[in-house]
């Protein structure tokens, strides 16, 4: 129901082929570009504040462009870039000049700003250019950092004057001058035994790609993918120890892919899943000049945390995987809905909002049915003699599942405002009438996580209060978003989350702001120790913050009961047991600087402060 905000989307493709091979079997020397354009367009979802593409032509002579960059901003990024980029290939087609962003090797990137910096100067890929290709260097990434400030500083101290403060900018000059490290090292190996042009093409050649990562990559605390390419020729890939962010990988004789999910891997090149190889959390994927390419360790071994919210919400529900955790998620919330409308079948609608919820609505519907079939056995047994007559109306039961409701794409209210805005607001979804049975029927709906409220206040319950239910339920398929993350999705501030205001409602009520006091005073003078803000939960039971949540939440002239139910713990671990990362929920954070800025961000909270770092 409300939007949540990813970090980014990253695509690499590494052609091992002459661009005539591509012409030849294809059809078209863009073939690489045709799929990058794909690759970027499949994973739309994860970024539509900005996009850039890059491309390194490594016939191109000297005296002629070889490292192109374009880059957009708006939800139509994507098709800005590559409207421009075919526009000027046609044109140096046309006046014979040599054709750009045809290249060896592509590199893309979706954005959604989590920092509240905007700008083409934030929009990836960043660049960072030398006249010795060896030393150029195209760089982006799906990730945030906790401890920028201190890879900052280091670069700094290292005699570096950055041009300006940005995680991935911070990243370009560290890398970059690991880079021109490893160009000197090898300087100094060759120098006695070669001569240029033969120097240059030898440390091209010679290049230590996991080395060069290895000199920086350990200062870095925060969940990421980074990718990046050098002018000479070389392509790597870097996914952090924890795994926190996704990156898989496809590879024959032709190409070597890189992407952010699973599925838009597969659809473009039209693969097989087991085809397609998910980059293990601290490896590195490199591809070198000379076109051979491996995969080594370049963080240490540490236990996996990858991002359950990437499971709920944010990923492809095409992939095979997701799609029956998704389903899983609505299958666990069964028992709980089912006390909700007292096992009353007969007398409750089941629907879901958004569209992205349906999977786990399929699920919640399975559970449901197993219910059902239980109920109806019972009766069955319980019913001895059974007349046909009987045996036909307790068989011919079943759930009522409808569409409730239709969102309505034309309306628009950002030109409203205040009690305007809310009116409109109210009527952003259509509703079907005639499917509820007026001030008797459950009104069941599943969205696939609550975090904010906001839609639900505004405009949901209302919406579905139009329909005169006996009750409203409302489903989360993911748990109660307690904490904000710092690795990449835009839950920064305290103040965002329905369940903290809930929890800190829940205090102010029952008199125990000692609580609130104690968690201030510990996360001032000990933010590093431990995630104190778990205190601010720790009196409630999961229902008690439930049941504040749908008091908040309800508006004043709803006058049925609306009740809240969300997903537990135990529900999302046993549906999701392979991404582990659930700080969102258990206030479990993987690194160091996630414990810190929790903390940082409760202080800015009581302290009336927006920024969470």
């Amino acid at each position: 129901m409300e939007q949540l905000k990813h970090e980014c989307g990253v695509a690499m493709i590494r052609l091992l082929k002459p661009l005539s091979y591509y012409k030849e079997k294809y059809g078209t020397s863009q073939w690489g570009l045709d799929k990058l354009y794909l690759l970027m367009e499949k994973q739309h979802n994860r970024g539509q504040e900005a996009a850039g593409i890059g491309a390194v032509d490594l016939q191109s002579p000297p005296g002629r462009e070889y490292i192109f960059r374009e880059r957009a901003e708006g939800s139509d990024a994507i098709s800005v870039i590559f409207n421009k980029v075919r526009q000027d290939i046609h044109q140096a087609r046309h006046s014979g000049e040599p054709l750009p962003f045809l290249g060896n090797i592509y590199m893309g990137h979706l954005r959604y700003s989590t920092t509240g910096k905007s700008g083409l100067s934030y929009v990836h890929p960043f660049l960072r250019r030398n006249n010795w290709k060896s030393r150029n260097l195209l760089l982006c990434g799906n990730f945030n950092l906790t401890n920028v400030d201190e890879v900052f500083d280091s670069i700094v101290a290292s005699g570096q004057h950055p041009r300006f403060y940005a995680d991935t900018a911070v990243l370009l000059e560290q890398l970059g001058h690991a880079l021109d490290e490893e160009n000197q090292r090898l300087y100094r190996e060759y120098r006695e035994t070669h001569r240029e042009p033969e120097l240059s093409r030898a440390i091209e050649d010679g290049l230590d790609i996991p080395r060069l990562l290895r000199s920086a990559a350990p200062m870095w605390d925060g969940g990421f993918v980074i990718c990046g390419a050098t002018g000479s020729g070389d392509m790597f890939a870097l996914r952090d120890s924890k795994g926190i962010r996704p990156a898989f990988y496809y590879a024959n004789d032709e190409v070597v892919v890189v992407a952010s999910e699973r599925p838009v891997i597969q659809t473009v090149f039209n693969v097989r899943r087991k085809d397609v190889c998910e980059l293990q959390p601290g490896m590195a994927l490199v591809v070198t000049n000379d076109l051979k390419y491996f995969i080594e360790r370049v963080l240490p071994e540490a236990e996996p945390q990858k991002c359950s919210f990437e499971r709920i919400y944010f990923s492809r529900g095409s992939d095979a995987d997701i799609y029956q955790e998704r389903k899983a998620l609505g299958h666990n919330l069964a028992p709980q809905i089912l006390r909700s409308v007292n096992h009353d079948f007969d007398h409750s609608v089941f629907s879901f909002i958004p569209n992205t919820a349906e999977v786990a609505f399929i699920g919640m519907c399975e559970g449901m049915e197993e219910s059902l079939n239980k109920q109806k056995m019972e009766e069955i047994i319980a019913a001895q003699p059974l007349s046909p007559e009987k045996l036909r109306e307790i068989m011919q039961r079943k759930l009522r599942i409808e569409k409730v409701a239709i969102k309505d794409i034309k309306l628009r209210t950002f030109i409203a405002e205040g009690a305007s805005r809310d009116e409109l607001a109210a009527h952003v979804y259509d509703v079907t009438y005639g499917i509820v049975h007026n001030d008797v029927d459950n009104l069941v709906v599943i969205d696939d996580s609550i975090v904010r409220g906001t839609t639900l206040r505004r405009s949901i319950i209302n919406m579905l209060n139009r329909l005169h239910p006996g009750k409203i339920v409302i489903v989360s398929s993911s748990p109660q978003v307690r904490y904000p993350d710092c690795y990449g999705i835009d839950m920064s501030r305290m103040s965002e989350f329905i369940a903290f205001r809930a929890a800190m409602e829940l205090l102010h009520e029952r008199n125990m702001t000692d609580v609130i006091d104690s968690t201030l005073r510990n996360c001032l003078e000990r933010p590093n120790e431990q995630n104190w803000v778990k205190a601010i939960y720790a009196p409630f039971t999961d229902e008690e913050i439930s049941a504040k949540i749908a008091e908040m939440l309800t508006p004043p002239d709803v006058k049925c009961p609306v009740e809240i139910i969300y997903q537990t713990l135990d529900g999302l671990r046993r549906a999701v047991p392979n991404h582990t990362g659930d700080w969102y929920f258990s206030g479990n954070y993987p690194t160091a600087g996630g414990i810190r800025l929790v903390n940082r961000a409760f202080v800015n909270y009581c302290t009336g402060r927006t920024s969470a770092r």
